[in-house]
């Protein structure tokens, strides 16, 4: 359990869709403090968990595996062990290998991807939090446009901006379990 300073509801006192909420968090990773405290301002967690989560990134234009491919390895990067945790048996539910996964974590230009997953996987790299030079030139955008409209390259990005928004804010709260090579680990000290 992580150690953060926010008060926690039980879930024996969440509204009954959010105690569904709960299971699904605690079932993959064992670590539920995202929605235990969130759940002090329910409008937020479900904006975050319904409106983002349904209607977005499980919903939307673009074909689900993208968005997760890039959500895996931003977790990766960040290193967000609850993050991993969660994201790992995403990604193999809808169908990449062990070895795509095992590619995610590392060096992914060696992995078994498509044009399409290694273009998603480039802008993601852009998009890592501690990427300060991220950078959409002219080769990247040309080779996402080759598999993705304008709208579906934004929609990419926008789940990735929030993916790593809640992930800098997670590790700010100590909301989840941070890997020792997190960028973010010793932010707190």
């Amino acid at each position: 359990m992580t150690d953060t300073l926010f008060d926690r509801v039980p879930r024996d006192e969440l509204p009954e869709d959010l105690k569904e909420t709960w299971d699904f968090l605690n079932g993959r990773t064992g670590e539920p403090t995202f929605v235990e405290v969130f759940a002090q301002a329910p409008e937020l967690l479900k904006l975050v968990m319904h409106d983002f989560y349904e209607k977005i990134f499980y919903g939307g234009r673009v074909e689900m595996k993208y968005k997760e491919l890039a959500r895996l390895r931003l977790s990766f990067r960040h290193g967000c062990n609850t993050c991993i945790r969660q994201n790992v048996p995403g990604c193999e539910e809808i169908g990449f290998s062990k070895e795509q996964i095992d590619a995610v974590s590392g060096e992914w230009r060696d992995g078994p991807f498509d044009d399409a997953e290694m273009a998603v996987l480039d802008y993601t790299d852009q998009m890592v939090l501690t990427n300060l030079d991220g950078h959409m030139n002219k080769d990247l955008y040309d080779r996402l446009k080759t598999h993705f409209s304008d709208a579906e390259i934004l929609e990419i990005g926008t789940c990735m901006a929030i993916v790593g928004g809640f992930a800098k804010l997670s590790f700010v709260l100590d909301l989840v379990k941070k890997e020792d090579y997190c960028p973010f680990a010793n932010a707190a000290e």
